[in-house]
């Protein structure tokens, strides 16, 4: 039997780490991955927190003075669209590829939700849907070809993901 992915979800506010919540994180993350092609058996770390939590994350690792929705740290540089395949960058002591860690928050997915106008459930998954893309080498600085890439990707795993609204 193939090993499976490890996806430890921790939370440092009430709540957050709901069974709910943290089987939707999981069935997004490994949806993203099986639909970019991932092979290899990995591990993503997610904190749950809120904004004075994720602004303390943001200031002191990227040097940002403010709360933001989600911060993806990954592990390694991959090519989007290239699924990694290179089992040597594995954990020896555990054969999982570290992608690296989501710190997303919970508050944020709230007030995103109610702004943009759909549920809870769909902001929470578009969020770490975010991510995982971001593990995997995709970004949007540029505002133009790459920022178009990801969206386009987004978009299709959230529509595979059956959470429109």
């Amino acid at each position: 039997m193939a090993k499976r992915h490890y996806i430890p979800i921790t939370a440092d506010v009430p709540g957050a780490a709901s069974e709910r919540n943290c089987a939707l994180i999981r069935k997004t993350i490994r949806t993203v991955l099986a639909l970019e092609g991932v092979v290899l058996p990995c591990e993503v770390d997610v904190l749950l927190t809120d904004d004075a939590g994720i602004h303390a994350i943001n200031l002191d690792m990227r040097g940002v003075d403010a709360p933001t929705d989600v911060l993806s740290f990954p592990e390694f540089e991959f090519t989007p669209g290239r699924p990694p395949e290179d089992a040597a960058l594995c954990d020896v002591a555990t054969g999982l590829l570290p992608l690296g860690d989501m710190v997303l928050s919970m508050e944020r997915v709230l007030s995103q939700a109610k702004e943009y106008g759909h549920s809870n459930r769909r902001e929470l998954a578009y969020l770490v849907t975010h991510s995982v893309l971001h593990l995997l080498g995709y970004d949007h600085l540029d505002e133009g070809e790459q920022k178009r890439q990801m969206r386009a990707r987004e978009d299709a795993i959230m529509e595979e993901l059956g959470i429109l609204k």
